[in-house]
């Protein structure tokens, strides 16, 4: 339900409990889940009203939803039990067991046979735990305390608890105003009208003379009732009717710092324009439903109304209208790429001059920022980041560059005039720079702005007069003399980091827009009285807001957690949704960048295109793709005219893409530069070539004069990077082109690989009997390949030295023998007699040394010598079946088995001991893996229920046995100490979007060569995770790699991370940041046969343990391939592209401090 909607609902609870209809506002309560009344709760439990307390909380959670929902619950039917044992009700005590505390006895047994045996009892305070029982009104109000503690702590309840505080009777007040609005609407208002009814509009009836009164200034509904006792609402004063509001007035809603008083009058319109819908109106109505437009009388009435406030002549607006419908064609969109240019870092941050048209502004994550010529592809400007007065920087900002020197351009942008420029970086700093038309930029000053990142920065012009304006992590909105560095205003509200910053201006009124990534949206004026407005963003996560070129229409775009991007027109009268345009992929990969121009067209990088809409259409109107090479979410940036884009690629580039107009731009200036190489003898600083639109084009070899400045500065992870879209300047993140030596580096830069010729593939020699290959695995040595199949029998690879292949390791140069003992023994697993192999959970495990290999198929867990394939011992026969096997890392005769029972057993192979058990699963163990750096133990489960690493509200299973009684749902991952065993953490795996929730299906989990980030690999997702099991990166099948995920590994460097999917294709994501690097389709390593046969795809993949492109895969059918790149020297992908969803945190940024799950990839 919108926001809108819901504040309808309070209005209607207030409405219901004034009128003293009491059952009615509980029952809404409940069925909107909106509100929980603690005082209506709490008097149902006190009456013992039962049934009314679980039917009012199951308006709001249910029993299964989390722990302490079945806390809550649980206490109150043990209460309700308790209490018919108190009244010697033995048959309602057993109906209450069966029906209401049964469903608890799935998670605690023990409890509940606890409970049970109560019922033996004459007296059931004759059990130790219930001896201090009391009466039963005192144990209701000891369990009540309880019961708030577990309320108030519970997620499902935030923000429920509390009464929206607002006026009384505001129902009633905002029936007035709107009959006093509809009464001024009225061709011939009667100077005392009579309002018979609400379901029609008022309409004065003509007068006798026709005349027209004056307004009536009197509430129309009659008095207002006294306040009620809803909680926890403040006193409401004497209703103040509505105003008419002049003409002049209609846009001057900012100009008092009352909003409840009617504004005073301002400057008309230039003529020839609308008077606008006020800004303020849009600071001061609540948001409508998204997607619903604001009210629009369509009346006769209303075109009056319309006529009285133009100040224009209307031909001039029909004019515009004309020109909004006949001007422009898809021609104007710049869709031709003319250049590519290469930055050599990642770009942040870009911004044409406001009126050089070719002169392109670029921050980089590296702090750099330059300046380009796109015409002539020169780079005019290239300074390092530096601080430029470290003894002046705050504390905080040294400590930030001491403990991590890494900085990022977050913002750059342009000032209105393009004699100044302004940089926000990562930490703390803002520095701007001032610049001539010759190309020349100097530094002007430094400000320490924000504790934290610095996320966006724009200028603007209150009271005549130039300021910067910056947000950061530390929540606020800060404003400075852009001459002087005084800080001017500074502005507190948000609860979350300031994600943008919007100024703009209507008539003489200077406003300013921000959004923070809880997507929240506040307005501010220049003064101290905080914000105008409080609205919810489409997508509650990172929104930036732009108006277009002529400042009449305003523009949002968005992305939420989940992937789904809004990119929406506000009514800026009503504060609602004008329209929504559509066309965005389900779930974008990355936050969407969009930009405007020509008061026309919208444009959005998105699923590796950027795509244009109509302003006037909701319909996506074309999308184009660059010539490939794009990210999945590119950012992009128009000049002032809308000539040309500029978009970020792949491989740290920029394309220049234009229409007709800017390639004529670019040919003239490129013709003028060949004059001008034709006359040698010409001054170097002649005057612009062309003038207002190129600039000093010609003399971009003179404006490189400011020294490079260096500095060791190490690229940080991408950072929130601020989208200000002031009047004249908009965000866009770009990459540079690869240039032509690095086009010489032998390194695939293909992303999707279907032809046999760009890998090596080796398809393994196999004469035994075909089944699935379940489990492989390269020796440690890396002269062996290992693989366990269905039906329990064990196949192993002998790679040999040669001359073809002297070290002797695996390749896919040279083909291996299958090997066996000379007695033609083969290694096979006990099986269960009960249950056929191909059903049951396959698992294996190698020694360090390689000299033995623990496996098991549903039946007892086999020891085997792998140079003699014997059996040298089998033990743990089922049932519980083994289902997982790791060696512990300091001792190889300790090994973690986990089982089908949901239990790990800690086995010592020497003593035949099972020394302990650990539980904490609920469903067979699928993952364990060790760390010897952080000395635990990770397990996962089968089962993988929802988003513990999510939630706040996770706790340890310990705490909730010992203050519930029951045990808690399923544990997805657990991490376990190895010295004592204890369990120290556990999380849960979050459902993405588009995937039924809980999840199901094996998990797999493997720490990374550093021992401390793990990678969790599940068929919907892979994710890395720290030492406390917090996720840092995510990534989902989508797009070309859209199949459920089979098996994923780390290759051995740790670099790269190698997917396995259902339909048969290879992913190869850089492990640092889970990006794509290349697709191996299944074409590229299969015959034709397989392709075309029943599906065929990997079971498993195998990482070599020396080679970090080798790799090896088990199939379905039974095969095995081993693939590598066709040539030694090639490695797998280029750099990775950007096409990873959202994350839950991407950043090293150290100012993000706390908020890293928060923020968003920019």
């Amino acid at each position: 339900m919108s926001s809108l909607s819901r504040e309808l609902v309070f209005l209607i609870l207030q409405f219901l409990d004034e009128e003293k209809f009491k059952e009615t506002v509980h029952k809404l309560e409940q069925e909107s889940g909106f509100f929980f009344n603690m005082k209506h709760f709490e008097d149902q439990v006190q009456a013992g009203e039962w049934d009314e307390v679980e039917r009012y909380l199951c308006g709001f959670t249910k029993v299964e939803d989390n722990r302490y929902s079945m806390k809550i619950f649980f206490e109150i039917r043990k209460q309700k039990y308790l209490e018919a044992l108190d009244r010697q009700d033995r048959a309602k005590a057993v109906e209450i067991l069966v029906k209401d505390l049964k469903v608890f006895s799935s998670f605690n047994e023990d409890l509940f046979k606890e409970i049970t045996q109560l019922l033996t009892l004459d007296n059931f305070r004759q059990n130790e735990q219930l001896s201090k029982y009391g009466d039963t009104k005192s144990a209701r109000n000891i369990m009540l305390i309880e019961l708030k503690k577990l309320i108030e702590a519970n997620p499902l309840f935030r923000d429920k608890l509390a009464f929206p505080a607002f006026k009384s009777s505001r129902l009633r007040t905002l029936i007035n105003q709107s009959l006093n609005w509809q009464h001024q609407l009225c061709k011939n208002p009667r100077p005392n009208p009579d309002i018979k009814t609400l379901f029609t509009d008022h309409s004065c009836n003509p007068t006798a003379n026709g005349s027209r009164p004056p307004p009536t200034n009197n509430p129309l509904v009659g008095p207002i009732p006294k306040a009620g006792a809803f909680p926890p609402i403040g006193a409401h004063g004497p209703f103040q009717p509505v105003v008419s509001p002049s003409p002049s007035a209609i846009a001057g809603w900012m100009s008092t710092t009352n909003p409840s008083l009617p504004p005073p009058a301002v400057a008309a319109a230039p003529p020839g324009l609308v008077q606008p819908s006020s800004t303020a109106a849009f600071l001061k109505h609540p948001r409508t439903p998204t997607g619903v437009t604001g009210m629009d009388y369509q009346s006769a009435d209303s075109e009056h109304l319309i006529k009285r406030i133009r100040t224009g002549p209307s031909e001039e607006v029909s004019f515009s209208a004309v020109m909004h419908s006949n001007a422009y064609s898809q021609d104007d969109i710049p869709k031709t790429v003319l250049r590519t240019l290469s930055q050599g870092s990642n770009v942040m941050s870009m911004d044409f001059h406001p009126q050089q048209q070719t002169i392109l502004l670029v921050g980089t994550n590296v702090g750099e920022i330059s300046l380009w010529e796109v015409g002539s592809r020169e780079r005019l400007v290239h300074k390092l980041f530096k601080v430029w007065d470290i003894q002046a920087a705050s504390m905080p900002l040294q400590s930030a560059l001491l403990n991590d020197a890494a900085i990022s351009v977050n913002r750059c942008v342009w000032g209105p005039d393009g004699l100044m420029l302004g940089v926000a970086f990562s930490k703390h700093i803002v520095q701007l720079y001032t610049y001539n038309p010759t190309g020349e930029m100097r530094q002007h000053m430094e400000i320490d702005a924000h504790v934290g990142g610095v996320n966006d920065i724009a200028f603007a012009h209150p009271n005549k007069q130039l300021c910067v304006i910056t947000c950061g992590d530390d929540k606020l909105i800060k404003v400075w003399d852009a001459v002087a560095g005084r800080r001017l205003y500074t502005f507190e509200g948000h609860e979350a980091p300031v994600y943008s910053v919007c100024p703009h201006y209507k008539e003489n009124i200077q406003f300013i827009f921000s959004t923070a990534i809880d997507g929240k949206i506040k307005a501010w004026l220049y003064d101290c009285l905080g914000s105008r407005v409080d609205y919810d963003a489409p997508g509650l996560w990172c929104t930036m807001m732009a108006y277009s070129a002529d400042g009449t229409r305003l523009f949002s775009c968005g992305t939420s957690k989940e992937g789904e991007s809004h990119l929406v027109e506000w009514n800026e009268s009503e504060g609602a949704i004008k329209r929504t345009y559509s066309g965005f992929r389900k779930r974008s990969l990355g936050v969407v960048q969009f930009d405007t121009t020509r008061n026309r067209f919208l444009a959005a990088g998105d699923e590796f295109q950027i795509k244009f809409w109509d302003m006037d259409s909701t319909t996506m109107l074309t999308a184009v793709d660059a010539d490939g090479g794009l990210p999945a979410s590119p950012r992009l940036r128009f000049n002032k005219e809308g000539s040309l884009l500029a978009v970020t690629t792949n491989e740290n580039g920029i394309k220049i893409l234009a229409n007709n107009d800017g390639i004529r731009l670019i040919r003239m200036l490129e013709g003028r530069a060949m004059d001008k190489n034709r006359g040698p003898s010409e001054p170097t600083n002649s005057k612009p070539l062309i003038v207002n639109a190129l600039g000093p084009v010609a003399n971009v070899s003179s404006a490189v004069g400011p020294t490079l400045e260096r500095s060791n500065i190490i690229p940080p992870a991408v950072s929130i990077s601020g989208l200000s879209p002031v009047e004249n300047s908009r965000l866009v993140d770009v990459k540079p082109r690869i240039s032509d030596d690095i086009d010489k580096i032998k390194s695939w830069k293909i992303p999707d690989i279907g032809d046999p010729s760009l890998l090596k593939p080796l398809r393994l020699p196999d004469s035994g009997t075909a089944a699935k290959v379940v489990r492989l695995m390269y020796t440690n040595n890396g002269l062996t390949l290992l693989a366990l199949t269905a039906n329990a029998v064990h196949k192993l690879w002998k790679w040999h030295r040669s001359d073809r292949n002297p070290s002797g390791k695996a390749t896919a140069y040279v083909t291996p023998q299958l090997w066996q003992p000379p007695n033609g023994t083969l290694m096979t697993n006990d099986i269960n007699d009960s249950k056929p192999p191909e059903e049951s959970a396959a698992c294996i495990a190698l020694s360090k040394n390689d000299s033995y290999v623990m496996s098991a198929s549903g039946g007892k867990v086999s020891l085997f010598n792998m140079m003699t394939f014997k059996v040298m011992t089998t033990f743990m026969p089922p049932p519980p079946a083994a289902t997982f096997l790791a060696f512990h890392p300091q001792d190889n005769n300790i090994v973690a088995i986990g089982m089908e029972d949901s239990t790990i057993q800690i086995y010592n192979v020497r003593v035949d001991e099972v020394k302990t058990k650990l539980k904490g699963h609920q469903t067979r163990i699928t993952g364990l893996a060790f760390s010897q750096t952080l000395n635990v133990l990770v397990s996962s489960g089968a089962d993988a229920q929802m988003s513990g690493h999510m939630r706040m509200d996770c706790i340890r299973n310990e705490v909730i046995r010992s203050k519930v009684g029951v045990a808690p749902i399923e544990d997805k991952l657990c991490m376990w100490s190895i010295d004592g065993w204890e369990k120290k953490k556990t999380r849960f795996i979050q459902a993405p979007v588009g995937w039924q929730s809980p999840l199901s299906g094996e998990t797999k989990v493997q720490f990374h060569n550093d021992q401390t980030h793990l990678l969790v690999t599940h068929e919907s997702q892979i994710g890395v995770y720290d030492g406390k099991l917090e996720c840092l990166r995510s990534w989902y099948p989508k797009d070309a790699l859209a199949a459920p995920i089979s098996s994923a590994i780390y290759s051995c460097d740790g670099l790269m991370v190698y997917v396995a999917f259902c339909d048969g294709a290879i992913g190869v994501l850089d492990a640092d940041n889970i990006r794509l690097r290349c697709r191996i389709a299944p074409s590229a390593y299969m015959p034709s046969g397989a392709l075309s046969s029943n599906p065929v795809y990997p079971m498993v993949v195998a990482a070599h343990p020396s080679d970090p492109n080798q790799i090896a895969l088990g199939m379905t059918d039974g095969t095995v391939h081993v693939v590598e790149p066709s040539d030694i020297e090639l490695k797998w992908g280029g750099t990775p592209s950007q096409d990873n969803g959202p994350l839950p945190s991407n950043s090293s940024n150290p100012s993000l401090s706390g908020q890293a799950s928060e923020h968003p990839s920019r």
